[in-house]
């Protein structure tokens, strides 16, 4: 029996049932000379699959994502293979492929420490370079617990209770290695080129703290040692710009036992907020948003009303107060819809746009905490318009239109993600339809690239996400907008429409900066500490010379706070060099050197933290260029 094959490059063609896409590869159907694995009908499958029934076929390599994943993937199993051959009794978790690596939580009889990473990548070179063929095989529930507790594999056991009943059971072999997985793989271990082993952590089983403790051992792969090294030398430089060191060493915040997840702002770091905070309000108003606060604690009546309590109740604090439970609000939504029910409204109101800088607290495991990235305690700048149906695409493009205005300001690029329904999700499947179409039709119509995030829409709506991408070509997820239909039933929210009716509102629910402790955490690896003038928590550094330029350099230091200008002046008795060395470390943007031939021409020398000397000016015309360069938030 033969079976048609639609191809990546449109051409279809027969060939016998049980053909294997590996002998598609071997009759010359792509060029691609480095394929790892195939997506048959979108779904990824491992080159030797037999195709029983008429499919659609695209090869995948590594320079695709899903190619990516499946290489890594594989890398995870030679790891874990080397770590059974080396620690017979150690159990293993699961390991899987992350963004730019891959991972797998062990369970080990006595732990081990970074000095023994060196061993297990001795013995995984040894197991690529015996090539050993990566073999799936499907088997029924009873013949892999069989095998798996034979095995000892405890962790394993417990993952394979909870497949669903109907669930095909694979796992995946090589030489004497065997491990539960859906796989795809690579063919064999031989087509591994490069990986290292970056790092250990704990990790609890399954992200539960009433679960053991593991080891997580963290790696990386790529298809050449020289790309390798490319990426190995990018963790170096972000090691470097680590918002924690860089945070303690510029005095911008701090973290403590006493709060774990509740970071410490200090005077450096207040003034960033401010000014970020203060671009965003100016901004905000001139497109047409209104400001509110919400209280911190509300009824659990409203978490009930909303959907909280019952889709978001984990992550949530909660308090009693005159014998009624109350909760610490995880999102600032609640707050503005009943700020829109307080009066009536009439469709000439439409839209009205609400913002708020609101404070959210959410219970993060201890193990997940890290440094502003991952706190329990964050401001997001969030924003609710309330809408007519038919204001949603020009609402929509008009909120694209405001992050591209503030991404660009910081110097990110971005790309555009379409999350849609997850499986727990309120409201009825059509009006998710519905928003999700919309949303799909604001970005087709505008041309922006974007691709779909399947399930990972908040449980009341579909929404966009923005992906920043930082100066290493890391990604970040910031903003987001969300279509929602569901919260205006829930409260039950009106306008009057033209035909004298009470009608329903759309609402979207929208973040331009996310958490604003992410935001500046992002900020600090981003410029690397050395941020713009405008950000600058010190703009300029007066360093006089010697002390007989004191007082001109006191004189000067006021002249520029006077300006509005954030100014030190360095008047320790110790060499210019070392000041601005300092300076430098402090990563001050201007330092204005000041001596006797600079107080006899009444100017300054301006040094710049990157451009080095920039020659002798008045201090009258270093202010209105400087003014010019922090108006116009030059990076």
């Amino acid at each position: 029996m033969s079976i048609k094959v639609k191809l990546e490059n449109g051409r279809e063609a027969e060939y016998p049932q049980g053909t294997t896409c590996m002998d598609l590869y071997r009759n010359k159907v792509t060029e691609n000379k480095n394929l790892l694995a195939v997506l048959v009908d979108g779904k990824e499958c491992d080159l030797n699959r037999p195709l029983t029934d008429h499919s659609e076929v695209t090869f995948v390599d590594f320079d695709s994502p899903k190619g990516a994943d499946i290489y890594r993937h594989s890398a995870s199993h030679v790891m874990a293979h080397a770590v059974k051959r080396l620690y017979p009794t150690a159990k293993l978790g699961i390991g899987p492929a992350i963004e730019n690596g891959f991972y797998y939580d062990i369970d080990f009889e006595e732990p081990i420490s970074a000095d023994d990473l060196p061993a297990i990548e001795k013995e995984m070179k040894k197991i690529i370079k015996e090539r050993k063929p990566i073999q799936r095989r499907e088997m029924s529930r009873e013949e892999a617990e069989k095998l798996f507790k034979e095995k000892n594999e405890t962790y394993k056991l417990e993952l394979l209770a909870d497949l669903p009943e109907d669930a095909v059971i694979s796992c995946y072999e090589q030489d004497d290695f065997i491990d539960l997985c859906a796989g795809p793989h690579l063919s064999h271990t031989g087509l591994i080129k490069a990986f290292k082993l970056t790092g250990l952590a704990g990790a609890y089983w399954r992200g539960s703290e009433k679960n053991p403790m593991l080891q997580r051992i963290y790696g990386t792969a790529f298809p050449s040692k020289e790309r390798l090294q490319e990426h190995l030398l990018m963790i170096e430089e972000a090691k470097k710009r680590d918002h924690r060191k860089l945070g303690r060493e510029l005095d911008l915040f701090s973290l403590h036992e006493e709060g774990p997840g509740f970071p410490f702002l200090h005077n450096n770091g207040m003034i960033v907020w401010q000014e970020l905070t203060d671009f965003w309000r100016v901004e905000h108003r001139r497109a047409g948003y209104e400001e509110i606060k919400t209280p911190l604690i509300l009824n659990r009546t409203l978490w009930e009303q909303s959907g909280h309590w019952d889709h978001y109740q984990d992550n949530m604090y909660f308090t009693e107060i005159d014998e009624l439970d109350y909760a610490v609000k995880p999102m600032n939504c609640p707050g503005a819809m009943l700020v829109y029910k307080s009066k009536m409204h009439s469709y000439r109101d439409l839209p009205r746009r609400i913002a708020e800088m609101g404070i959210v607290h959410r219970h993060e495991l201890s193990g997940t905490l890290h440094g502003l990235m991952r706190v329990r305690s964050f401001t997001q700048d969030d924003a609710h318009i309330f809408m007519l149906p038919d204001q949603i695409e020009d609402e929509v493009a008009g909120i694209i239109e405001l992050m591209d205005l503030f991404y660009s300001v910081f110097g990110f690029d971005y790309r555009i993600e379409l999350s849609t329904r997850p499986e727990k999700a309120m409201g009825a499947v059509e009006l998710w339809d519905q928003a999700e179409r919309l949303l799909e039709k604001v970005l087709v119509d505008r041309g922006i690239e974007y691709k779909i995030n399947e399930g990972d829409g908040a449980f009341y709506g579909p929404k966009i996400d923005f992906h920043l991408e930082d100066c290493l070509g890391r990604n970040w997820q910031c903003g987001t907008i969300q279509l929602d239909f569901q919260m205006p039933e829930k409260f039950d929210l009106t306008y009057i429409g033209e035909d004298g009716a009470k009608h329903r509102p759309v609402v979207i629910h929208r973040v331009v900066y996310g958490s604003m402790e992410r935001l500046m955490a992002l900020l600090i690896e981003h410029y690397s500490g050395a941020f713009p003038a405008w950000l600058a928590p010190v703009q300029v550094a007066v360093l006089p010379v010697t002390d007989r330029s004191h007082e001109y350099a006191v004189k000067i230091s006021e002249e520029l706070k006077n300006e509005g200008f954030r100014v030190e002046a360095d008047l320790r008795s110790e060499k210019v060099g070392y000041k601005i060395r300092e300076a430098q470390v402090k990563k001050v943007p201007y330092m204005l050197v000041v001596g006797d031939r600079e107080v006899e021409n009444n100017q300054v020398a301006v040094r710049h933290r990157h451009e080095g000397d920039l020659g002798a000016e008045t201090l009258t015309d270093f202010i209105v260029k400087l003014k010019k360069e922090i108006a116009e938030k030059i990076i």
